[in-house]
């Protein structure tokens, strides 16, 4: 009996911490990764050992993220009974603020291990995106004055799962940017913000209230919503040109099949305000840019 216990209780917590890490995000770490190797490829300076480092160092980042916004949240008052969105493990009481800390500092301590095998490769520029990765992971939700918390996190999305993680990718492989690289960036930055702005136009009054100032609160409800519709056209129209340039493969227009993802979210977003059908659109979203990632990365080296 006391095994069987021991077994459940050990489950628990593995589905706890699987919680916290909030794995349906963790797309927005891979699919830049994926899109810069994709271009490398297509250029001829792919390096798919660095590849590969490169994506585990991005995938230990977002998980350290996730879980510090996990406690910080809590902590700050965010993550109270209101909340729309899926619980959140501290605030359940699955795992303690104690646990969560040391979890998000054995992930960042990883990735930064990780990353130092980049830095190798790629020196100080590599070293001074990273150390930016990782203070921006933190102090999104964390410490004195919290990007999250002060209108900065679509920015920061945009520029660390957009420019850095694809534009950084290519560059520890080729050892230099690439024109076509920086573009690349545009598309799948816009796609990743657009994730975050579906979870804040959700929290919007339960952010407003706890002083939580997110674009979309600042913003509001109605501006919010144009603004997503504003990213989703121009990862599209991005995507739209760039098939059409650097001597682009007919297959680069791959991604423009998945406007029919696109569009009932657009829908949701711009006509829905209760939370499960915001959570719902926030997973679609989070599948968008899945989908158009791997078929612009698909498209570049087919």
């Amino acid at each position: 009996m006391a095994s069987v216990n021991a077994m459940h209780g050990f489950s628990r917590k593995r589905d706890a911490w699987l919680l916290a890490t909030r794995p349906r995000t963790l797309v927005a770490g891979l699919v830049p990764i994926a899109v810069g190797t994709a271009i490398a490829a297509a250029e001829g300076v792919s390096r798919p050992g660095v590849a590969l480092l490169a994506a585990l160092t991005a995938l230990l980042l977002q998980i350290s993220a996730n879980l510090a916004n996990d406690v910080f949240d809590f902590e700050r008052g965010a993550d109270d009974e209101t909340r729309l969105g899926p619980p959140r493990a501290v605030a359940t009481g699955l795992l303690s603020a104690r646990e969560v800390r040391r979890g998000t500092a054995i992930a960042a301590t990883a990735s930064a291990l990780a990353g130092s095998g980049l830095v190798w490769i790629g020196g100080w520029p590599v070293a001074l995106a990273g150390a930016a990765s990782i203070v921006v992971a933190l102090a999104y939700t964390g410490g004195p004055w919290p990007l999250g918390y002060h209108g900065l996190g679509d920015l920061c999305t945009f520029l660390f799962f957009g420019v850095v993680g694809v534009a950084g990718s290519y560059y520890v492989q080729a050892g230099a940017l690439s024109p076509l690289a920086l573009a690349a960036s545009i598309p799948i930055g816009c796609l990743v913000t657009a994730i975050l702005v579906v979870n804040n136009v959700r929290d919007l009054e339960s952010d407003a209230r706890v002083g939580k100032r997110t674009l979309a609160v600042r913003m509001g409800r109605r501006a919010t919503r144009v603004y997503f519709a504003a990213l989703l056209g121009a990862a599209y129209l991005c995507a739209l040109v760039l098939g059409f340039s650097y001597g682009a493969p007919r297959a680069a227009l791959f991604p423009l099949a998945t406007v029919v993802l696109a569009l009932p979210l657009l829908r949701t977003v711009t006509n829905e305000s209760d939370g499960p059908a915001l959570n719902a659109a926030l997973a679609g979203t989070a599948r968008l840019a899945g989908a158009f990632g791997l078929l612009f990365a698909a498209g570049w080296i087919a």
